[in-house]
């Protein structure tokens, strides 16, 4: 059974929301002790003692948010926010993780996506996860998480690398193992939440927060030029591809790539110019610049944008809704980015969805 939509245009929609699950943590430490380990140790070289201490500090003060319920739907009022699409943090991704206990992490997070949910249908929808480093395993686990669960999609990191353990490859999005993934999400009609966590620049981002800062917007654009330039959007122009943090550097910088479609051979894998993609994507609105929302819903194209806060993290914004409504964008394109957009990907409270059968 999957989610068919009653959509309502007027509902104000965060699209980028976090939730924190600590019984799935445990659940890695637990069955891999090793991997785990490795894993902790990648982040204290890539983010740096400084970076780590006070991201320890931030979760610390954030708790609430980050698991209670009360607390978030109150925020969320005062944020003028009427729904959320809640997905978990991307420190649950654990793409360590083995065959076994990769499929484990993606139904209990599922799971508890759901049952998170289910607590506030009103007000909340949630996406799932599933094993990017394990491809043959991501439409069991998408199916899970859309047609067992009741999920609208699933959330994806940027790539998907086991640096301690040299057996296993680096899958990039453009990787022709995805492809039976691709085409299950655009038969499901899911939303894939595109969000990095982790950089594969490593020790060089390691000061100053440029782990995020850099980080974030580098690991979005280059993912996105893997979908892009490998023909993904052209083999499966319905699939809906969401990006978080207005896609990074990627949407107002294509200038550079449709000259190489152009004139390199090898980067003419798509069947048109990089920037008419745009238009075959969708950003998130969190930017944190008024300009830079301008530039990207002039890219894009306002049918393109959503609401996107990061709630409730340090990088995120507190006053998502009314940072679009100050970027001085015409009445028509903040409505459609705070509201209308979501409404036309079916992006709902779950308590306005009816199940049908799917194939």
């Amino acid at each position: 059974m999957s989610a068919h939509p009653v959509s309502d245009p007027a509902r104000t929609v965060d699209v980028h929301a976090h939730i924190l699950l600590p019984a799935l943590q445990q659940l890695v430490a637990e069955a891999d002790p090793g991997g785990f380990g490795a894993q902790q140790a990648l982040e204290v070289r890539r983010n740096g003692p400084e970076s780590l201490a006070a991201s320890g500090r931030m979760i610390k003060e954030r708790w609430p948010q980050l698991t209670d319920l009360d607390r978030r739907l109150a925020d969320m009022d005062s944020q003028g926010v009427d729904v959320q699409l809640v997905s978990p943090s991307p420190s649950h991704f654990y793409y360590f993780a083995g065959v076994e206990l990769s499929l484990q992490v993606a139904r209990q997070a599922n799971q508890a996506v759901r049952e998170f949910v289910d607590r506030a249908p009103e007000r909340l929808n949630g996406l799932g996860l599933v094993p990017l480093q394990h491809p043959a395993l991501m439409v069991e686990a998408l199916e899970h998480a859309v047609l067992e669960c009741g999920l609208l999609g699933v959330e994806i990191g940027s790539f998907a690398a086991t640096p301690h353990d040299p057996d296993r490859s680096t899958v990039e999005l453009s990787d022709p193992r995805l492809e039976p993934f691709w085409s299950r999400a655009e038969e499901l009609g899911a939303l894939v939440f595109l969000h990095p966590f982790g950089c594969s620049l490593d020790e060089r981002l390691d000061r100053y927060y440029l782990a995020n800062t850099v980080s974030q917007p580098a690991e979005n654009a280059v993912a996105l030029s893997h979908l892009i330039f490998s023909g993904v959007l052209d083999r499966h122009p319905d699939l809906k591809v969401l990006a978080a943090h207005g896609g990074g550097y990627l949407p107002t910088s294509l200038g550079r790539s449709d000259h190489a479609w152009k004139v390199r051979p090898e980067a003419h894998g798509c069947a048109h110019p990089p920037s008419w993609y745009l238009k075959k994507l969708y950003f998130d609105s969190l930017v944190h610049s008024a300009a830079e929302l301008r530039a990207l819903v002039a890219a894009a194209g306002p049918e393109q944008v959503l609401l996107g806060s990061d709630y409730p993290f340090d990088m995120g914004s507190d006053s998502p809704a009314a940072e679009v409504r100050a970027a001085s964008l015409s009445a028509a394109d903040a409505a459609k980015v705070l509201a209308r957009n979501a409404a036309a990907l079916g992006i709902t409270p779950a308590s306005v969805f009816t199940a049908h059968p799917t194939a």
